[in-house]
């Protein structure tokens, strides 16, 4: 019995043991924090944030400058000259002179910028712009502002191209040159003709939409500058040869026989001719949008090449802040207050760039017509200079 007893003390104390192994408590997890030393912790780490962000501030800040990019107005005062996109096909507007020179109506809107911005109106880099690349020169900052008988349209001054059309300097239509022989007096004498056409302007498109408004068929015949086009027409290939009226009167000059033609009195769309620089750049797009205004407001006030000396003690409230007497007009633009009397002592005013390129004496003789000053009955027109 004995024996059954220790039996039993020992199973009991085995279990004993075991059941003490079993209801110990496991390993305790780290300790939570109490609330307070949360908060301390949490201080902490956003303090240790903060500092991070402090000091990283500066550096931020010094990197900002060198990610913005200048005006183009900086970039052409520290270069010293202005790159000026032109044509080098249209006399009156755009050539060659027989000495190498660029000489004409936009050539001097080049001129007129350099002077104001530059102080010198040969301080110009003039580079060729034809009709199928000049916004892409605009856009790829090869050149700085594109003065090329170039239309302001709706497509061009959207993003989708990209353009900031300064003020019209050109009203311009669309007209159609024929031969004098050919028994064609109006468009509508044109169904089934042929008809050259440059590429890439308004042109083309205009004489698709005119001709099938009216209900006539044409054959295009396309070429890639004016050039081309002129002496396709000028050989006998097309029927007609269509673009800008201004541009029919000066390529007329380079005919074999000027006089073997004729431009209709069909106009066929409005072409309101227009500089043109990049978009998201106001400092340089208003620099040279008031030159041309002050070319414009100048002959209105009857400010000139030859007057303006002069003119600097009148007492005309508009021509005082024109020429930079009174107020601070140019230094707002970026410009020396008195830009326009160096624009107007090197270039003259529109009245005079128009006379010396396309006036009584020159070949062309073109009427001012709606480039006339609105005081005569024309449409040049500028925002008040104050």
């Amino acid at each position: 019995m004995n024996k059954r007893l220790s039996m039993m003390g020992i199973a009991l104390l085995v279990i004993a043991i075991v059941y003490s192994a079993c209801s110990s408590p496991a390993a305790a997890p780290a300790a939570t924090p109490a609330p307070a030393e949360a908060a301390a912790a949490t201080a902490a780490t956003t303090e240790a944030a903060a500092t991070t962000a402090t000091e990283a501030a500066p550096a931020a800040e010094a990197a900002a400058p060198a990610a913005q990019t200048g005006s183009l107005l900086d970039t052409v005062k520290s270069r010293g000259k202005v790159i000026c996109g032109v044509n080098n096909q249209l006399p009156g507007f755009g050539v060659v002179d027989q000495n190498g020179a660029y000489a004409g109506f936009d050539i001097d809107f080049c001129k007129a910028v350099a002077a104001a911005v530059l102080g010198d109106q040969n301080a110009v880099e003039y580079k060729y712009a034809s009709s199928n690349d000049r916004f892409t020169l605009v856009k790829t900052g090869e050149i700085d502002v594109l003065f090329r008988n170039s239309t302001w349209t709706t497509t061009r001054d959207s993003a989708e191209v990209g353009m900031e059309f300064m003020p019209v300097n050109f009203y311009d239509g669309q007209g159609m040159m024929v031969r004098k022989d050919s028994g064609i007096n109006t468009i509508e004498d044109m169904d089934g003709a042929t008809v050259c056409v440059q590429s890439g302007t308004t042109t083309e498109l205009n004489l698709a939409d005119y001709f099938r408004a009216r209900g006539l068929e044409f054959e295009p015949v396309v070429f890639e500058d004016n050039d081309k086009t002129l002496a396709a027409y000028d050989e006998g290939r097309c029927d007609g040869f269509t673009t800008d009226k201004s541009g029919l009167v000066a390529s007329q000059t380079k005919m074999q026989v000027p006089a073997d033609h004729k431009i209709l009195e069909d106009t066929m769309s409005k072409e309101p001719l227009a500089g043109a620089v990049s978009q998201g750049d106001p400092a340089w797009a208003d620099a040279v949008r008031w030159v041309v205004y002050g070319l414009i407001q100048a002959e209105e006030s009857g400010v000139t090449g030859a007057n303006v000396q002069d003119m600097l003690k009148s007492e005309d409230p508009t021509i005082k802040r024109l020429l930079g007497v009174e107020g601070e007009l140019g230094s707002k633009l970026g410009l020396p207050n008195d830009y326009m009397v160096k624009v107007l002592e090197q270039v003259g005013n529109y009245g005079e760039i128009w006379d010396r390129n396309l006036g009584p004496d020159t070949p062309f003789d073109l009427p001012r017509g709606l480039n006339a000053q609105w005081t005569d009955g024309g449409l040049l027109y500028t925002p008040p200079f104050r």
